[in-house]
């Protein structure tokens, strides 16, 4: 039984890998920074809470991660421990730098010392191409251009990523994910902010949602889809990079269109208002994937539609909110 080492294992993807590697037969560790009961909901939800060996550790803390690692003596390491809200990052630059960048460096180190021989899968994001070739699909040769601090900080783990692999050895590679969602989605998100305020619509609970910038553009996959591509990258022979995308891309304005029609709303202008304070420092209009070397290499395609991504989200939220007989 192989095991295996998932940091920022309360996340969306976190409990979505867990799943997956339960499934294979995986014996399963986890880390967290803050296990209180209202962050394992996800793990909960998916029914592997009780599966899994979880552990409070601060990627903030040298200590704290060595002892991780030499306890857990894992064979994969799947490094998603990350402080994700892009918006929250202007406001918080140091913290966001201090888990995203440093958090990875020093997990890059303790597995050097003490489990060199182990397969290590770095969470980058599309976030690092910023303004980089924004007339046409991004790829693994791409300019990267971060706009924001968490995509600064995460260039800065990627490329030590790679800078560890090349100087000492080790089977480290990075997933470029491009945006990838679902029901276990935080409602800080565009996305579950938009399902889930069209089911509070839908059920008399709300009148209206509060947005940003409507004309972005994303390529929007599921997060059940992009995990298993996390595993398919640590099987691989040789250690390298993947965009790993759907190729399709989609504005804000059709997420709300799809949701607000999924519940019978064709006009949904009258239920959403623009508020500035969620607009960006910087905002990127567009990012679209193109992930030619994912399929030729790694077999992977992705399953779930942009349609059916939104349905799923609407209808989960509709569930939740719904009073329970």
């Amino acid at each position: 039984m192989k095991r295996v080492l998932i940091t920022g294992i309360t996340g969306q993807d976190g409990a979505y890998l867990s799943e997956f590697l339960l499934n294979k037969g995986y014996e399963v560790h986890g880390s967290a920074h803050d296990l209180s009961a209202d962050k394992l909901w996800r793990l909960d939800e998916l029914g592997v809470r009780e599966k899994i060996a979880l552990r409070d550790v601060d990627m903030t803390d040298e200590a704290s991660v060595n002892a991780l690692v030499k306890s857990v003596q894992p064979d994969e390491i799947y490094n998603l421990a990350s402080r994700s809200f892009v918006a929250a990052s202007w406001n918080a630059p140091l913290p966001t730098a201090d888990v995203n960048a440093l958090g990875t460096l020093r997990l890059l180190q303790a597995m050097r010392e003490l489990c060199p021989t182990a397969k290590f899968y770095q969470a980058s994001t599309s976030e690092m191409y910023g303004s980089g070739n924004q007339q046409h699909r991004q790829d693994e040769d791409t300019p990267l251009h971060p706009k924001s601090p968490y995509a600064v900080s995460k260039l800065f783990a990627h490329w030590m990523t790679i800078n560890y692999r090349e100087s000492f050895g080790l089977f480290a590679c990075c997933g470029i994910l491009f945006n990838h969602e679902s029901p276990l989605r935080g409602l800080d998100f565009v996305t579950r902010k938009i399902s889930n305020g069209v089911a509070r619509i839908h059920l008399g609970l709300s009148d209206h949602i509060s947005l940003g910038n409507m004309d972005a553009k994303r390529d929007w996959g599921f997060a059940g889809d992009y995990v298993e591509v996390m595993w398919r990258m640590l099987q691989q022979p040789v250690a390298e990079e993947f965009v790993i995308s759907t190729g399709k891309t989609h504005s804000v304005r059709d997420f709300l269109a799809f949701a607000f029609r999924e519940v019978g709303i064709e006009d949904w202008t009258k239920y959403v208002k623009s508020d500035p304070k969620y607009l960006r420092p910087v905002e990127l209009q567009e990012l679209s994937g193109k992930n030619d070397k994912a399929k030729r290499v790694l077999g992977w395609e992705p399953r779930v539609s942009f349609e059916e991504l939104v349905t799923m989200m609407v209808r989960r939220d509709i569930e939740r909110l719904t009073p329970q007989t």
